[in-house]
């Protein structure tokens, strides 16, 4: 398949992105559109699955467009998406229709699934045996089985084919395909809570435990290659789906760093660490086991932390603040103070994720004094972002016995230089950013030129040249020490605070 550009489309908590990417995996055109978060009650955050769908078609649509001015050829579709946010749809019942959404789609940072988790506790190391992943909300089949439980006549329903279950990528896929393709690859399908990591298949046990038809689920595919045929935009028909991939996974592949031990750590609204291991790591605690890509029929394995709140604890002090743009005026109000003058932030609104996996956690502000500002706050709540990818890290080398030397940053919140640098000094090493921000979606296009033979293996995308600047550690050992000491303190005090629902 020849062509001049890769369509690469991220779709995200908050917004979705679509780039055009060349041969040298540069991003020739950007176009992004934004997508809301609802939230009807405490605890419950949902998408509505039709406006992350509209989002998508307009994004591309403008890359469609930009291609056609430009004489460029669009040669496939590549598809990074925000993951474990559960979608269930009826499927299309007639040529030329798409199927519609049951409900809206719950979020990846939503809680409400918190007693599903409760009622299955005494099967969560069975499930992070079989999985690699800790029981939590966090996860897809948590989602699931609540709105099954809550609807029976859904469950009742998905049994006989009519109702549809899969993440945000089977969605747009399914969408894209005019309802010919119900798929997923191996890295959405490892953060269900469904699939063996061993067998590489949805397991039977686990499905028979949360209850999901196993006829509701999508297809199982590798990471790179082709997917089907993009039909319901006219301006792109014809045009294949060439890869599927998760955000935080996409994101490694798009640093360009394949060796084991290599580390990344994507800062979004939540932040997602990834470590890539030799082989499937034996049971960890604190860590999930993952899949970081396939392609070929090979796997490679990962350990992954993920943190729930990062961005998203900088826009909430915005939204606290009254700020007319929160997580950007935040952002500008923390660099206008040089310290957090000794304020901490655990930002544990929905729980603590990794290594900690507290749902019972709850936020906490410590060491409030009268002179301490909204400056203040909104640095402490940089400082968290820091603290909570320091924790993770250490996590990591403990399980794994590799002291690394150099964390790879990508996402959002590595424009803030300040951030970046109290990075490097927490974690008294180096810090490499991507000046390429969307490295998500250029993970996603080089699993796809993978598929459409533009380049031949993970050797020759490493040689791709990828931008990005250093940061290194000047802070003094003992201070980082005393930082990391009152910051532990402050998130056992969190762990102790009890839900007020």
């Amino acid at each position: 398949m020849a062509g001049d550009c890769i369509l690469a489309i991220d779709q995200g908590t908050t917004n979705t992105k679509g780039l055009l990417f060349d041969r040298k995996g540069d991003a020739i055109f950007k176009t992004g559109a934004s997508v809301s978060l609802l939230q009807p009650r405490a605890g419950y955050i949902e998408q509505d699955p039709l406006e992350l769908w509209q989002s998508t078609l307009d994004v591309m649509r403008a890359c469609a467009a930009h291609a056609a001015e430009a004489g460029t050829k669009i040669a496939g579709i590549a598809i990074s998406n925000q993951r474990e946010t559960a979608v269930a749809w009826r499927p299309a019942k007639e040529p030329g229709t798409t199927g519609s959404p049951v409900s809206n789609a719950i979020s990846w940072q939503c809680r409400r699934s918190e007693p599903v988790c409760d009622a299955l506790r005494e099967f969560a190391a069975l499930l992070q045996d079989r999985t690699g992943l800790p029981l939590d909300p966090l996860l897809s089949a948590t989602k699931w089985k609540w709105l099954l439980d809550e609807q029976p006549v859904l469950r009742q329903q998905a049994e006989h084919g009519d109702v549809l279950l899969g993440t945000v990528d089977s969605w747009l896929l399914y969408k894209l395909t005019q309802g010919q393709v119900h798929a997923t690859d191996l890295t959405n399908a490892s953060r269900v809570a469904l699939l063996n990591l061993e067998t590489l298949e949805w397991d039977e046990e686990l499905l028979a435990l949360f209850q999901i038809p196993p006829q509701a689920l999508p297809g199982i595919q590798m990471s790179s290659g082709t997917f089907g045929e993009c039909t319901a935009v006219p301006e792109l028909a014809g045009v294949p789906i060439i890869a599927l991939i998760g955000d935080s996974h996409a994101a490694i592949v798009g640093h360009g760093r394949y060796e084991p031990g290599s580390v990344k750590a994507t800062y979004g609204t939540g932040s997602s660490l990834m470590m890539l291991t030799p082989r499937l790591a034996p049971t960890q605690n604190s860590l999930a086991r993952t899949i970081a890509w396939s392609l070929s029929g090979q796997v490679q394995y990962a350990l992954e932390g993920n943190i729930a709140m990062s961005g998203a604890a900088v826009h909430w002090v915005g939204e606290f603040l009254g700020l007319p743009h929160p997580a950007d005026d935040a952002a500008a109000l923390a660099e206008t103070v040089p310290d957090a003058g000794g304020v901490i932030l655990v930002p544990a609104m929905v729980g603590l994720g990794a290594p900690y996996w507290d749902s019972a956690a709850r936020g906490l502000i410590a060491n409030l004094e009268r002179a301490h500002t909204g400056a203040h706050l909104a640095r402490a709540a940089l400082d968290a972002i820091a603290m909570q990818v320091a924790d993770v890290l250490e996590a990591m080398e403990a399980a794994s016995g590799v002291k690394t030397s150099v964390l790879l940053a990508d996402g959002g919140a590595t424009r803030n230089r300040m951030l970046m640098q109290e990075q490097a000094d927490v974690l008294h090493r180096r810090v490499r950013r991507s000046t390429q921000e969307e490295l998500s979606a250029r993970g996603a296009a080089l699993l796809g030129g993978l598929a459409l033979g533009w380049w031949k293996n993970l050797d020759e995308l490493a040689g791709l040249e990828l931008a990005g600047d250093w940061f290194e550690p000047t802070m003094s050992e003992n201070e980082r020490h005393l930082l990391r000491e009152q910051w532990r303190l402050a998130v056992s005090r969190a762990r102790l605070q009890k839900p007020t629902r």
